[in-house]
């Protein structure tokens, strides 16, 4: 491995994975007045609407005027769905002007939601728990014979909590030329966890929490070993089938499913080089492939993100992933003592909240809530619920390194507070 991969892991694992943007002021940066309509305004931008059966009261026209600044900002375009439980759910979407010639951004379009995969992964896990064909307590040298580093002193536990001492593949010289879509190759989870490193600094199994993809690669892999079957296979029989997910399917391969999707934008190689080089300097010529588009971007739709599979690899809506959280935390898909087990966390060190079992337990000015958050080139989410599953949000973002700046990044975190705030019922932050 590179000394830049050796050193630098953590930053850009942080970046394009578990992201809660934290140590970043939450203040909006330069709120506009920007009107609600679905028209263009006069500078350009496409103004942020409420889309239909949303009350058009001050709720909605805050949060749609944050999104809109936002999306102005550096997030580009966001979607953002409030659901308190009682009513209409409220729904808003933000678009810089000069992305809806690609796409006209709405509330229902598919997006990739990364590592909020991992949520449905370790359901199915905690399911076949639940019926005695997996224990927590299962080394995963058992299930998966010389696959995983370290495997004889790592638990199935460990896995789902990321306290398994594994490091992460995603900047090793083999993959992170796929990562940034400079190279198109079909990684099998196999040869990903062949190349992963152990954490840096080294640490035993169980000793601390360190988020790795991995982890998760290797719960697919104990899924299917354990059930004969695929694991897309899984997720339509056992989640989205059962809840009506229409809208949501783990993909095999880079390409989308028929019906509108949304386009996700990167930073060109010098802006990205730019945003990280307060922390860290990138290889000549590392950057996200892709078209061209305005204001230094590049279209990062087409980059193949199959290799994330059980780790983050599927695609849904806003809807249809609030929906499932709703049902996991109100206890529709675990019987209660899996839910104890899902929900017992560990410190999760440099993020805002601590990690339990596929799900992170996260403190918000105006509430504790529950969800995961998502990162691949083009797209970050935020989709969180109360604690009972009655209310949820969802921040959906067509960009993901792109809200790493600090104004961005503070405009982008005002869309995440204010909608929690919404979906508890409590006064949203000052603006």
């Amino acid at each position: 491995m590179s000394a830049f991969a050796s050193s630098h892991r953590r930053i850009l694992r942080g970046a394009l994975s578990l992201t809660l943007v934290t140590g970043l002021a939450a203040a909006l940066v330069g709120c506009s007045d920007t009107p609600v309509d679905a028209e263009l305004n006069a500078n350009g931008g496409a103004a942020a609407a409420a889309q239909p059966g949303a009350a058009p009261d001050e709720v909605n026209r805050h949060l749609a005027e944050l999104a809109q600044t936002a999306a102005d900002t550096g997030s580009l375009g966001m979607i953002v769905r409030v659901d308190e439980g009682t009513g209409d759910p409220v729904e808003v979407v933000g678009q810089a002007g000069w992305t809806a010639a690609d796409h006209r951004l709405a509330a229902d379009d598919r997006f990739r939601v990364g590592s909020n995969t991992k949520t449905v992964t370790a359901t199915l896990v905690l399911q076949l728990v639940a019926r005695h064909r997996v224990d927590l307590g299962d080394r995963v040298e058992g299930w998966l014979p010389g696959l995983v580093p370290g495997g004889e002193g790592i638990t199935v536990r460990m896995l789902l909590n990321h306290t398994s001492g594994l490091g992460d593949f995603f900047l090793t010289p083999e993959f992170l030329p796929s990562l940034t879509g400079q190279e198109r190759r079909t990684w099998k989870p196999e040869e990903l966890l062949a190349i992963t490193p152990p954490q840096d600094p080294p640490a035993a199994p169980g000793e601390k929490y360190s988020y790795s993809n991995a982890n998760y690669l290797a719960l697919g892999l104990i899924l299917e070993k354990a059930t004969g079957q695929k694991l897309a296979d899984l997720i339509e029989q056992r989640i989205t089938g059962p809840l009506g997910m229409e809208d949501t399917y783990l993909p095999t391969t880079g390409d989308w499913d028929s019906g509108p999707h949304v386009t996700g934008y990167e930073p060109g190689s010098e802006r990205l080089r730019s945003i990280l080089a307060p922390a860290v300097e990138l290889p000549e010529g590392v950057g996200v492939a892709g078209p061209e588009r305005p204001n230094g971007n590049v279209d990062a739709t087409a980059i193949d993100p199959s290799w994330s599979w059980a780790a983050g690899g599927m695609v849904s809506t806003a809807e249809d992933w609030q929906r499932f959280q709703a049902a996991l935390m109100s206890g529709e898909l675990l019987p209660e003592a899996q839910m104890a087990q899902m929900r017992t966390t560990v410190p999760a060190t440099g993020e805002r909240g601590s990690y339990g079992l596929g799900v992170m337990q996260v403190e918000m000015p105006c509430g504790t809530v529950w969800g995961h958050t998502g990162g691949l080139p083009g797209y970050s989410s935020e989709i969180y619920t109360d604690g009972n599953g009655e209310r949820s949000v969802a921040v959906l973002t067509s960009t993901n390194f792109g809200v790493k700046e600090p104004e961005a990044a503070a405009a982008h975190q005002a869309v995440v507070d204010a909608a929690v705030c919404a979906m508890f019922g409590k006064p949203l932050p000052p603006r």
